[in-house]
């Protein structure tokens, strides 16, 4: 966990500070319900976890670096959300911590690959809840392949349950998204 939390912080360090908000990838603004709660897993500094803010969503932020959480915090206050945050520091090679919410109306995990978590999320959808996975795929890539790129259909696969709906889809140019929403 430390070298994970150092390795972050490092990089969260060294990014460019001029992060904004952003809707998670594969998202259609349409989807996202207004209000309820969110839950943002690998948060980094935040673009997403504000974007969601912003739309009314109560926002659990997680990831390993303090950097990272800070950075959350400073652009969630620079954009008059920070009462819509709560950021938690987590290493997610552990699973999800203990303390989240039973249900959430969205949760976003962008480009943090762990095959372990996808199951716990989906079943921490509300009824009518929304999920988005992004993550980088072996699909497409010029990248050699390894622990950190999905096989060729690796998220349709296991997100393919009659209680979830498949929104979107997208697999190609070494990255895979799936947007799929828990049927009420």
């Amino acid at each position: 966990m430390e070298t994970d939390r150092s390795r972050w912080n490092e990089r969260y360090a060294g990014a460019d500070a001029a992060t904004e908000p952003s809707p998670p990838t594969g998202l259609d603004p349409t989807w996202v319900p207004n209000g309820g709660h969110g839950l943002d897993i690998a948060c980094g500094r935040g673009a997403q976890a504000v974007w969601l803010a912003q739309r009314g969503l109560i926002v659990d932020a997680l990831d390993i670096s303090d950097v990272g959480l800070a950075g959350v915090r400073r652009l969630a206050e620079n954009h008059g959300v920070a009462d819509s945050i709560a950021t938690r520091r987590a290493d997610l090679d552990e699973g999800l911590p203990d303390g989240l919410a039973d249900q959430y109306d969205l949760i976003v995990c962008q480009r943090f690959r762990d095959p372990r978590l996808y199951r716990p999320l989906a079943d921490r959808l509300a009824p009518g809840g929304i999920l988005v996975v992004t993550v980088l795929s072996a699909v497409g890539s010029t990248s050699p392949p390894g622990p950190f790129r999905a096989p060729a259909g690796e998220l349709r696969t296991t997100f393919t349950e009659s209680s979830l709906q498949t929104l979107a889809d997208f697999e190609g140019d070494g990255e895979a998204t799936i947007v799929v929403r828990r049927q009420q």
